[in-house]
């Protein structure tokens, strides 16, 4: 009987290299653009900030909302390494805020509310110092100098002298100013104080752009103006005291009040403290007396505690001047927590 032939077993033949998959290694997340852990600062018995913490992610914009002596600007200095804390820690971008100021400090951009660029150089010229001023030389600078004034709409302004830009041009030259070593962190305190409407409206689109420009670019926002923390913030924290008393999305903190309308109601005297507990009944909230014969609150709008308001005033003889429903807004969210209108410093 003949055996069938047997054959040793070829090896398997190995894919070219080409034809592998490869899988790339992981890439390490990025760190959180700012870390506060318990961050606290003593002047004295009088503590300004306790205890605050919080964290922001790369390319979130952070407002922060405050009365006055509420600790914001204590926060930020600290934050900027402006002011040592007393106690707690702060990361910015993985870098600690006391043991590494100096790469913190060239991981951030600042732009104050004081003016801050010298009004005797041309607009051109101010950026060159600032850029100098971060290790920025020859074609490098020129090219970021081109590239910032192009982002903030200066750049035929690149050969005037400062003085002679309007206040909005000028709060533009502010901020390409605190961009242009392109930093992880931009601080912006009350970018559009004393503009007018449409300037204040043309920061906020700057703001936009460079944020699109920079997909991780971080803003820590300081500002009075409620519309501007609603329209520029992903998140908002609401301080007084020293602590942070709520932080969320604009959106999310609303919704959080549970009331969703709010009523501005002027009559032709002030509101006897009988009816403003019978219309406290009807389910008004957070009632507050704006003038003598003027108050706001909050309600839920299925109740629709406005118009029956109005008309159990108008029943006991008042006659009403104004009346406008409209829904709840930061600024209430504001003064739920903390029982009094922001105003400016």
């Amino acid at each position: 009987m003949i055996g069938r032939e047997t054959r040793a077993a070829e090896p398997l033949l190995e894919p070219p290299p080409f034809l592998e998959e490869t899988i790339p290694p992981a890439r390490p997340a990025a760190p959180p653009a700012i870390e506060v852990d318990r961050l606290t600062r003593r002047f004295g018995q009088i503590v300004a900030d306790d205890a605050v913490s919080f964290a922001i992610a790369p390319g979130e914009t952070y407002g922060i909302l405050g009365p006055n002596g509420a600790g914001k600007t204590t926060l930020i200095r600290m934050l900027t390494t402006l002011l040592p804390p007393t106690a707690g820690t702060a990361r910015i971008r993985g870098r600690d805020l006391v043991r590494e100021q100096a790469a913190v400090r060239a991981s951030i951009g600042t732009v104050s509310q004081a003016v801050t660029t010298d009004e005797n150089l041309t607009v051109e010229e101010n950026l060159s110092v600032q850029g100098k001023m971060y290790g920025l030389w020859g074609r490098g600078l020129k090219r970021m100098i081109d590239r910032r004034l192009q982002q903030v709409g200066l750049t035929e302004r690149r050969r005037q002298i400062t003085r002679q830009l309007s206040g909005g041009m000028r709060r533009r030259l502010e901020i390409a100013r605190g961009v242009l070593h392109s930093p992880h962190v931009l601080f912006l305190d009350e970018p559009t104080t004393g503009l007018d409407p449409q300037s204040r409206r043309s920061i906020w689109e700057m703001i936009g752009e460079l944020k699109q420009a920079d997909a991780e670019l971080a803003i820590v926002l300081t500002t009075h103006a409620m519309d501007e923390a609603d329209f520029l913030c992903d998140r908002v924290a609401i301080m007084d005291r020293g602590r942070i008393l709520c932080e969320d999305a604009p959106a999310a903190l609303k919704r959080a009040l549970d009331t969703g309308e709010r009523t501005e109601l002027e009559t032709d005297r002030p509101i006897s403290p009988a009816d403003r507990d019978a219309i406290l009944a009807l389910g008004a909230r957070n009632w507050r007396g704006v003038t003598p014969t003027s108050v706001e609150f909050q309600s839920r709008p299925a109740d629709a505690v406005g118009r029956r308001a109005a008309q159990h005033l108008e029943d006991r003889g008042y006659r009403v001047q104004h009346l406008a429903i409209a829904p709840v807004t930061l600024e209430d969210v504001f003064f739920a927590y903390t029982g009094r209108e922001l105003r400016g410093e």
